[in-house]
């Protein structure tokens, strides 16, 4: 984790809470010393209607990475995702594009969770791109957690400037950054949920391999992208039955198609959209067979593309934060004084 002029991180606990699954690490001068994870997210206060069970998991977590290095003290806990929003901890405002860590900094709130953590905690606000014309407001978009990611790629020199990044989790996001870092842009579909829902809540079901195709068949989503690009994504979704009942393919490959079809689909709106630029490098953060169709379609459109493994966007995630926490921690950043803590009411309490 690269310091920063306001100073090297301190030792606290990181947490990335999205819309299904909620990691976190204990962090030394930058170093990972402890890490858990757990599959869930603000999906489960959805689905219940009440954030209790993703506050016990977030207690759990940070719990778990105490337990298994004790002799580590942390100082604070530092969070950034969806876990900001009014369905997680506790809802951090947006800060507006064009956004820098600057930003990001001064739009830090302080709260205390004492059913959670005895440490103080700081949350980092998401961005909201607001629509060239007011009326558009289906032109407007907002990122929680991705915006951390962003500054620790900066950081790291993993993505050049002005650069594109395409981030492929239960969201797929398309996020351009000016030449000095700052976030200009996003565009959001919530195909990974889409596909997940198809995978496991349609009739495709039982055509489709359980979780997630970690190794894609390219011939089959090349299929998949022409099946969409002739007939339109809901029939290229209905062919996966159709294959099925034909014979001649395996789970696997109607999944390869399957995800063919998605890609495209997306693709072709991107396109038309404008934010891709022909030749321009980009940076995809994601693995598996998903991110294998992302990076041979733009190759296909002379958009060259690196994908980022897991492990690559987990380093970039915890530099964001690192570059985060010690602006708001030290005094003499011209931002001003920081927010009041605020107290966090529990669900269950």
């Amino acid at each position: 984790m690269k310091p920063t002029a306001a100073g090297s991180p301190p030792t606290f606990i990181a947490i990335d809470g999205g819309s299904t699954n909620t990691r976190v690490w204990l962090l030394k001068h930058g170093q990972v010393e402890a890490r858990s994870s757990a599959m869930v997210g603000v999906r489960d206060t959805v689905r219940e209607g009440s954030p209790a069970k993703l506050h016990a998991t977030v207690r759990d977590l940070i719990a778990q990475v105490r337990a298994a290095r004790p002799d580590v003290r942390p100082t604070l806990v530092a969070g950034a995702g969806m876990i900001t929003s009014s369905l997680g901890l506790a809802e951090v405002p947006h800060v507006m594009a064009p956004a820098g860590v600057e930003d990001l900094a001064r739009g830090a709130r302080q709260v205390t969770v004492p059913g959670i953590t005895d440490l103080p905690c700081w949350l980092f606000p998401g961005v909201r791109c607001r629509a060239a014309v007011p009326s558009e407001v289906v032109a407007s978009d907002v990122m929680r957690g991705e915006e951390t990611l962003c500054v620790g790629l900066t950081a790291l020199g993993r993505v050049a400037l002005p650069g594109t990044i395409l981030t492929l989790g239960s969201h797929w996001k398309l996020i351009e950054l000016q030449r000095d870092g700052a976030i200009a842009r996003s565009r959001t579909s919530i195909s990974g949920e889409l596909i997940h829902s198809v995978q496991t809540g349609t009739v495709l079901a039982s055509s489709l391999p359980e979780g997630r195709l970690e190794k894609l068949d390219v011939p089959w989503c090349r299929r998949g992208m022409a099946e969409a690009r002739k007939s339109g994504l809901p029939r290229a979704l209905f062919c996966v039955r159709m294959l099925d009942l034909d014979g001649g393919s395996n789970p696997e490959q109607r999944m390869s198609f399957l995800l063919g079809a998605f890609v495209e689909a997306e693709l072709v709106a991107l396109l038309d959209s404008g934010p891709l630029a022909s030749g321009k490098p980009m940076v995809v953060v994601g693995s598996g067979a998903v991110a294998e169709a992302w990076r041979m379609a733009l190759v296909a459109q002379n958009l060259p593309a690196q994908v980022l493994a897991e492990d690559q966007a987990e380093a970039a995630f915890l530099a964001g934060l690192g570059q985060l926490v010690p602006r708001v921690l030290n005094r003499e950043e011209p931002f001003g004084d920081s927010p009041k803590p605020f107290k966090v009411r529990l669900a269950n309490s």
